[in-house]
């Protein structure tokens, strides 16, 4: 199957240099000098939205509301990707589509970012109850931006490329970078209020758990349905007994789900235990609505302190 993906990826990137070749990028950008750049995903959207506001031309390949875990990008996708001038990608096995596209194509005139080189990577782990996804084995887990000072890592590693790049536009990148950094910073002691002196440790989802980084960053343990990357969605009868034991012997007062879930066994839970049930925002997607409404990540950061708080007291 993974060579039948990599023969069809090849044969896109192949139509899409013969696309791009009739289309004639440079005479387009001829029209427009602003800097190209392409992200797979929301997270390096976002942080290349508040790093360059309108000085390049910014395209995000996975539409909002998708799941990013099975995304397989279209011949369009592929044309964008190739006219980059940046290309910002996460790394990981999710982006395993991206090596073998990437080989097909000239990225020498490329600066290609990917974004799990700029943080200590961790492993996905398995905790106790949590219902572990029998194809998978050990793999990195790619939600790096979730902890606030990681967050301000990816942006140094963005700035610092855009203006390698773009000379031109240094000095705006450097200090609107450093203004969203300053704003990231405010964020990780508005984490640190919540955590450090909290009246318990323990957070439960009933979902994927995508927060490996801020768990550890802010030493919080935690129970869940899944690890982060997970292919399963629907839990066996066993982890969700097992999520209700532990709400109710630890008087837990909050079960989370995460963006984009169906919510069915947060529901299921929240009925069984009295807990309330509250959105942890991996920022991983968003939906078309909150995307259309200009929804950033600093946004879902503070309303995740918020929530966190309330999860802790």
């Amino acid at each position: 199957m993974k060579r039948i993906i990599m023969l069809l990826l090849t044969a896109l990137a192949a139509m899409a240099a013969l696309a791009g070749c009739t289309q004639k990028p440079d005479e387009t950008r001829d029209l427009d000098t602003k800097l190209r750049v392409t992200t797979t995903i929301f997270p390096p959207y976002d942080f290349t939205r508040e790093i360059a506001g309108g000085l390049v031309n910014l395209t995000m390949l996975l539409p909002p509301a998708s799941e990013s875990h099975s995304y397989e990008p279209t011949p369009k996708d592929i044309i964008a990707l190739q006219n980059s001038d940046v290309f910002i990608y996460v790394g990981g096995e999710s982006d395993d589509w991206v090596e073998r596209v990437l080989a097909s194509m000239d990225t020498s005139k490329m600066t290609l970012i990917g974004l799990i080189d700029s943080v200590k990577a961790l492993e996905e782990e398995s905790v106790e109850g949590m219902q572990a996804d029998e194809e998978e084995g050990e793999a990195l887990d790619e939600h790096i931006w979730t902890a606030p000072r990681n967050a301000i890592s990816i942006v140094r590693a963005i700035a610092a490329a855009l203006a390698q790049k773009d000379a031109a536009n240094a000095e705006n990148y450097r200090r609107r970078a450093a203004e969203y950094i300053a704003q990231l910073e405010e964020l990780h002691r508005s984490f640190e209020a919540a955590t450090i002196h909290a009246a318990r440790r323990t957070i439960v989802f009933a979902d994927r758990f995508p927060f490996r980084y801020l768990a550890d960053a802010y030493k919080l343990t935690y129970f869940a349905a899944f690890p982060g990357c997970s292919t399963e969605t629907e839990p066996s009868a066993a982890t969700v007994a097992f999520l209700i034991d532990k709400i109710r012997a630890e008087k837990i007062p909050v079960v989370f789900h995460i963006e984009l879930s169906n919510e069915r066994m947060a529901d299921t839970i929240s009925e069984a235990t009295g807990a309330k049930k509250l959105l942890l925002h991996a920022c991983h997607n968003i939906s078309k609505q909150d995307f259309t409404n200009g929804v950033r990540c600093i946004d879902l950061y503070r309303r995740n302190a918020e929530n966190l708080k309330e999860a802790l007291r």
